[in-house]
């Protein structure tokens, strides 16, 4: 053995020995994939990723996504190692409350992790998302000889990464787009938590991902050489590549090698030491750093400034032959929306004929699409119907990466998980649709994009059991109340189609997910809404009309297709006497972001009879009903019914509003 392989060897023993002691000390953690894949990954950070860790966030670094996030222990040390700003005390902090160190990356929390992971695939769906926004973006600003845009995504992945259905999904969508930046690392290592991967995992994997369009290789991943030219071999390659790397589980321990319980759990004092003996490792000392190793990967500090100055440099060239591209270029990785973006918007009149709001948003989206291209998605083959195409636009693919039509086929997990890849690539506001029912399909990666803040727009249609006679299986009823529920969501249900408009726009101007509610049947358009609507949309909820002088007598609260229901209603209870005040509430999450002064002013807590009406599961509407007011809403599946036969079923008409308005104000009558 050389001396620089002996001294590549004690650097991967030192990622080993960091994983053992600090899952030691915090008693809890992942030991066994750290140090099972300790030279597989090592070889990656040190010899092929280009990265500079002094500057994190640089713009032409190479992506790492740890997908196996439980193996964080294996990317903590190696930043430690490599120069980024996470200290030796951040390491023996590890699972600790306030590090930089949790059990699972963090990505807003930790500089140099680039994806939040741990629910096993989503950072491989995550990382071809990354890579479709980097074949995209590249070939709208690289031009012939002035590359600013040209880097590759790795991914380190487990057998649970492999196993789960979204990682089938998205490989198969990275082999047809023929995403050749992705490189796939996938230890081999043939343990799971319940014992051998042979239990419940047989195929040929490195045949199935040749069958989804990449190339494959199987190395021996504790061979260090062997793992270089491996990975150099798939950076060559014009597909996307995934290494088989067979690996042991827990690598150098003497009893615990191979073993399931090295998985998930410290080794203990006792097989630490040994294990620490095995190695020729000092006994006594926990998180020890062989000073050698230490100068040897902290030679990326200076390769990654020798890197990002040349890169810099080119890109002064490209500025000085291209400063519009260079300006604009800039401003999308900013997150800066051009002037005018949304002047091309325009709304409807009360006389026009009711639109369904899917259609109202189309015609927004691709009003807006002119104007800001940044906005690049499509959907999970139902851009037709959930009118999502950009027209006059084209489709992206592999022969065309400047396309903006994306078409993600039947595989709504998957494009769940991209979209957050391309929003955490950066320079784009990525969208996805399909219909609302199968958001279920996709909730694993949307929880994923609100814990990490990710700026992206989900476009759900055929949003209620009002859909009509697909059928129960499509006609959602729990699912606005799910999603409503999960926190850092922004979830918009337009009541009609210039809400639907304005609810685009604020989509866009928000930081965090935004899910748009839109139905698939024809509303009206209501006469009090119009160009103010983005206004008032943007506060959550607002007072519609008001019928009568001073306080109403009921407050009528309705989001979506129901709130002309509620308009209508106000009619019927003015002819009778009744006084009434119609909120449209579209977002629950932008009203309670309002000051309280404006939320009362809406809503005033004196008056009690209150009336929420949404054809969708009641759960969570009693907080603005009130307990002495009253929901109308469902709490059963739908039916195989025309839109117009489940409406009169479900009570969902005019008529049955003002009944349930008089009913409540009776109640109220009586208890005073």
């Amino acid at each position: 053995m050389t001396d620089t392989q002996e001294l590549d060897q004690l650097a991967a023993n030192t990622i080993r020995t960091l994983a053992m002691d600090a899952v030691q000390a915090a008693g809890t953690g992942h030991p066994g994939t750290p140090m099972g894949a300790a030279e597989l990954v090592y070889t990656l950070w040190t010899q092929h990723l280009k990265h500079n860790p002094a500057n994190p966030a640089w713009g032409n670094r190479d992506r790492f996504v740890l997908s196996a996030g439980h193996a964080s222990m294996l990317l903590y040390s190696l930043m430690h190692l490599t120069g980024y700003d996470l200290s030796l005390d951040e390491l023996k902090r590890y699972r600790r409350w306030g590090g930089l160190t949790p059990g699972h990356p963090e990505q807003h929390l930790t500089p140099g992790v680039e994806a939040s992971t741990g629910p096993l695939g989503q950072g491989l769906g995550m990382a071809v998302g990354m890579a479709i926004a980097q074949a995209h973006l590249a070939a709208r600003f690289n031009r012939p000889g002035q590359v600013v845009i040209d880097h590759h995504i790795y991914v380190f992945a487990s057998d649970g990464d492999i196993m789960e259905g979204v990682a089938s999904e998205a490989a198969s969508l990275a082999g047809h787009l023929e995403l050749g930046k992705l490189v796939v690392l996938y230890d081999d290592n043939r343990t799971t938590i319940e014992g051998g991967t042979g239990l419940s995992f047989s195929e040929d994997v490195a045949a199935r991902f040749e069958a989804y369009g990449w190339h494959s290789q199987r190395v021996d991943g504790h061979h260090i050489p062997a793992v270089s030219d491996a990975i150099q071999a798939a950076k060559d390659d014009p597909r996307p590549s995934i290494l088989v790397a067979h690996t042991h589980m827990a690598f150098g321990s003497p009893n615990l090698q191979d073993d399931s319980r090295a998985h998930g759990a410290p080794l203990g004092e006792g097989e630490v030491a040994l294990t620490k003996e095995k190695l020729g490792w000092p006994a006594e000392s926990a998180f020890h750093i062989p000073p050698e190793v230490l100068a040897r990967c902290r030679t990326s500090l200076e390769r990654g400034r020798e890197w990002e100055a040349v890169w810099q440099s080119a890109y002064d060239k490209y500025a000085v032959e291209f400063p519009d591209l260079a300006a604009q270029m800039q401003a999308a990785f900013a997150g800066e929306l051009p002037d005018g973006w949304d002047a091309g918007l325009s709304y409807y009149s009360a006389g026009d004929k009711p639109l369904p709001a899917r259609k109202a948003g189309g015609a927004a989206l691709n009003a807006l699409a002119a104007n800001l291209p940044a906005l690049f998605g499509g959907a999970a083959d139902l851009g037709p119907s959930t009118s999502t195409l950009l027209a006059g636009e084209s489709s992206f693919s592999a022969a065309n990466p400047s396309g903006r039509n994306l078409h993600f086929g039947v595989r709504e997990h998957a494009m769940a998980a991209a979209l957050n890849g391309m929003a955490l690539y950066g320079g784009l506001i990525p969208y996805a649709s399909t219909y609302f029912v199968f958001s279920d399909y996709m909730r694993p990666a949307v929880r994923l994009a609100a814990f990490m803040d990710l700026h992206l727009i989900y476009v759900f249609t055929h949003d209620s059991v009002l859909v009509g006679t697909d059928g129960p299986t499509h006609q959602p009823v729990e699912q606005l109340a799910s999603l409503r529920a999960m926190p850092g969501l922004t979830v918009i249900r337009p009541g009609d189609p210039n809400e639907a408009v304005a609810a685009w726009k604020v989509a866009v101007e928000l930081d965090g997910p935004v899910a748009l509610i839109l139905s698939r049947h024809a509303i009206p358009v209501l006469p009090q809404t119009g160009p103010h609507s983005a206004g008032e949309l943007a506060r959550g909820a607002y007072v519609l009309a008001d019928a009568g002088e001073g306080d109403p007598d009921v407050i009528l609260i309705a989001s979506g297709s129901e709130l002309h229901l509620a308009a209508d209603a106000q009619e019927i209870l003015t002819r009778a006497g009744i006084s009434s005040r119609v909120v449209s509430m579209p977002s629950w999450e932008l009203f309670e972001a309002q000051p309280e002064s404006y939320r009362h002013e809406v809503l005033p807590p004196g008056i009690t009879c209150r009336l929420a009406v949404e054809a969708g599961s009641p759960l969570g509407w009693w907080k603005y009903a009130g307990s002495q007011g009253d929901v109308l809403g469902i709490e059963r599946f739908g039916l195989p019914a025309d839109t117009a036969q489940i409406a009169v079923e479900f009570n969902l008409t005019a008529e049955h509003v003002a009944k349930r308005a008089g009913i409540l104000l009776s109640a109220a009558e009586n208890r005073d």
